[in-house]
């Protein structure tokens, strides 16, 4: 019998078991175990996927929790840990001779035994595969037929933002610059970016689209994430939803409205105002960042929806609500569960005694994709609007 999973498939580890960074600029809290704990016990995500597991640190980190027996690897793929389940992932960037600009990957595989096979092939093509998202010094192909040999999964990332993506700067027009479109299993919208947006790039309506957090901080966990109808949540039953095998597929994409994220409008890269004529009306600046929103409109290549997407529904995570702080947020988690709870299904009723009416009604309006947004850009997050 099918069931359905909440997956937030790109998270960062700050640091590893020794104190040593592994994302420079996530928090040093991001551990493999908290990070399992946050997704298990606060957050209500049945599966992460975990994109700095390359590193020898990391891998030694999650062998001595299988020793430990606080976690279990999976016969068909992924590790569990209490009620969540961890996909072993890697974050690699890619500038082989065909691409205009640096792009960012994601590799996925199946075992600890697949993942550390990964990682020593990659210690020949890369200077420090302690890091995350490091430079691999090879082809984007060559990366990708490596993945296919370890029964991998292979996802462009945050493909529209303006630096270090696919459409950003990395192609100049098609993906097939680059890839191999055969060997790619689906695409990561990014947070600047949804589903209609994204659609109006022909070759892109053959992949399913994912959508999550990328996220350098505990807090930032699961504020974008799918629902995947799968058997089980194993690494095999996540390869069959990316290809829709057997019923099993996305069924649901939450993200954050695409004007909430950092790259949504075209700035001014020196004031990050809205950029609309040159030179900028506020400082005289002739130099600005290209929005998401704008570099789809270059790239258009389609006007047809496609019927078959699943629904793309807008959510704001619960710490942009104005006036739900970290003690309010713990009191609606000892109350009700997990976030995901909160989010998806505690009614108004139930929330008011806890949080009070004003509060309950923004979770709501929340809930159903109706809070005022204030466009980001530039690198500068959107914002709630204050009514």
């Amino acid at each position: 019998m099918l069931k359905d999973y909440y997956a937030d498939l790109h998270i960062h580890v700050g640091r590893n078991q020794y104190g040593g960074p592994v994302k420079i600029t996530a928090s040093k809290h991001l551990t493999i175990e908290n990070i399992l704990l946050e997704a298990s016990e606060r957050k209500g995500i049945d599966i992460v996927g975990v994109i700095d597991c390359q590193a020898p640190a990391v891998l030694e980190e999650l062998q001595q929790l299988l020793s430990d027996s606080k976690a279990v690897e999976k016969k068909e793929g992924g590790i569990q840990f209490g009620n969540t389940t961890l996909m072993l992932g890697s974050e690699i960037e890619i500038y082989d001779q065909n691409c205009a600009g640096p792009i960012h990957v994601l590799c996925y595989f199946p075992f600890l035994k697949s993942m550390t096979i990964f990682s020593n092939w990659l210690s020949d093509h890369m200077k420090n595969s302690q890091l995350s998202s490091q430079r691999f010094y090879g082809s984007a192909v060559a990366l990708q037929q490596k993945t296919k040999e370890l029964d991998g999964i292979f996802i462009p990332a945050h493909v529209f933002t303006p630096f270090k993506s696919l459409f950003g700067k990395g192609v100049r027009q098609s993906l097939e610059e680059v890839f191999n479109p055969e060997w790619i299993d689906a695409i990561e919208l990014g947070l600047s970016a949804d589903t209609h947006m994204a659609d109006q790039i022909a070759e892109l309506h053959r992949y399913t689209y994912v959508t999550n957090s990328d996220a350098h901080s505990l807090a930032k966990i699961a504020r974008e994430y799918q629902l995947i109808r799968m058997a089980e949540p194993t690494f095999k039953e996540l390869q069959m939803a990316f290809h829709q095998i057997e019923e099993r597929k996305v069924i649901k994409n939450f993200g954050m409205n695409p004007r909430l994220g950092k790259y949504y409008t075209t700035v001014c890269q020196k004031c990050l105002r809205p950029y609309k004529e040159s030179p900028c009306p506020q400082c005289e600046s002739v130099t600005f960042i290209k929005g998401v929103a704008d570099r789809i409109a270059e790239l258009k290549t389609s006007s047809q929806p496609l019927s078959n997407r699943p629904a793309y529904l807008y959510q704001v995570p619960l710490e942009y609500i104005p006036a739900l702080g970290p003690k309010t947020l713990d009191k609606l988690i000892d109350h009700f569960g997990n976030e995901m709870s909160v989010i998806h299904h505690v009614n108004k009723e139930a929330l008011i005694p806890v949080i009070g009416n004003k509060i309950a009604e923004m979770i709501i309006q929340l809930r159903e994709g109706k809070l005022l947004i204030e466009s980001g850009g530039g690198g500068k997050y959107g914002k709630i609007a204050h009514k």
